[in-house]
């Protein structure tokens, strides 16, 4: 058995040093369009994780920085174990700490990237070391893996997570909580993206307008096909973000092309709305279509074994005085991949605001607080039999 409140007690004592090495890894840029930027903070992150005496993996990438795996020197074989999964890029380019520098103001830390999510790498490793220190051994071995492409839709790193998440018994993804109240995301959008691309036939708009036929009309016509999709009540958004096309104004266009955000909330709808996009058909004479995309991340539901995760996590919240809630996503993240496979609970990192804006920033006191809750979940026995496999 362990007391939740030592362990609490313990992280609280070790928040300046958790806001000391949070500081050095936003001081790390790392733009995850920039390869290069990531040696630095995944070499810092494998020496911390080698400290608590787990044996590190650096694997490289192909475009991207590479990513770290980390888990116990020594593992019983055949023994289950349970994920925490993050990412160290962030949306913000280099040099950005020149006119959006870290600062502290009271009991908050604000700067690129503390909130999405450097954070939460901080939780994970101070998790693991307070475990150590207080000589607590989890039934269900922690292993930990650390992606530098997440915010470029996880490209090169999701055959990783896809084959962690179908061996292990449960996931914590350390991506920030939700809103002021710090909510746990049990469930979040589906992304997809699509391209329409029309072509048509170039005429002199003067002469002869009607030897042509007009790109971008038709694209008037497509882009309100698919606003009309949205679907507000069910959580389905349609986006037309970027449309371009057209040559001269004194020319009817030969091309035209439109980018689409799409967000759904349930697979069942993610079938339908990408079925519907790819099956547009043009209304004005003379034109084709060319449609390309799909839903890139599934749509993370609330299944059986979320929400039973979802309720040993509420009951540990419980033991430390924490109140916990849960919510809806609107954006997406490799927790989407993991819950296909196994129970998945998004949001463990920081409470704070403003993920990928200028005012972004954590509440420092409430670091240690979601530290101790991911310490007691890394404790929990095994959710199901291992030899149930993964399966939601």
């Amino acid at each position: 058995m362990f007391d939740s409140q030592a362990v609490l007690a313990h992280l609280r004592a070790q928040q300046d040093s958790m806001t000391a090495l949070l500081t050095d890894l936003v001081q790390m840029e790392t733009p995850s369009t920039d390869a290069a930027s990531q040696a630095p903070i995944l070499a810092r992150l494998r020496d911390e994780f080698e400290a608590i005496g787990l044996r590190v993996r650096l694997l490289p990438g192909r475009t991207s920085g590479g990513h770290l795996y980390a888990g116990p020197a020594q593992r019983a074989r055949g023994g289950q174990a349970q994920l925490m999964l993050g990412h160290c890029d962030t949306v913000w380019p280099l040099g950005t700490l020149a006119t959006m520098p870290l600062a502290r103001e009271e009991n908050r830390l604000r700067g690129p990237g503390v909130y999405d999510m450097k954070a939460g790498l901080v939780e994970m490793i101070y998790a693991l070391k307070a475990l150590a220190e207080l000589s607590l051994e989890p039934e269900v071995a922690p292993l930990c893996f650390i992606n530098s492409d997440e915010e470029i839709g996880s490209r090169e790193s999701t055959r990783y997570v896809r084959a962690l998440a179908q061996c292990v018994d449960r996931v914590m993804v350390l991506e920030p909580s939700l809103g002021p109240e710090g909510l746990i995301k049990t469930a979040r959008k589906g992304v997809g993206r699509f391209t329409v691309t029309v072509r048509g036939k170039a005429a002199h708009a003067g002469l002869d307008p009607g030897a042509g036929a007009s790109a971008i009309l038709e694209l008037s016509h497509v882009i309100q096909k698919l606003f009309e999709l949205n679907d507000p009540e069910h959580g389905t958004s349609v986006n037309v973000g970027v449309i371009d096309g057209g040559i001269r104004p004194n020319m009817v266009a030969p091309e035209s092309r439109a980018i689409i955000d799409v967000r759904v909330q349930t697979q069942a709808d993610a079938e339908r709305i990408e079925h519907a996009i790819h099956n547009l058909d043009a209304a004005t004479p003379g034109v084709s279509l060319e449609i390309d995309g799909a839903i890139g991340r599934p749509p993370m539901e609330r299944t059986e074994s979320n929400q039973q995760l979802w309720r040993v996590a509420q009951t540990l919240a419980g033991e430390i005085d924490l109140a916990l809630g849960q919510g809806v996503a609107g954006g997406g993240s490799d927790g989407n991949t993991t819950s296909l496979y196994t129970a998945t609970l998004d949001g463990m990192g920081a409470v704070g605001d403003g993920a990928h804006a200028n005012h972004e920033f954590i509440y420092l006191d409430q670091l240690p607080v979601r530290c101790a809750l991911l310490a007691l979940l890394l404790l929990a026995p095994p959710l199901k039999p291992h030899s149930t496999g993964g399966a939601k």
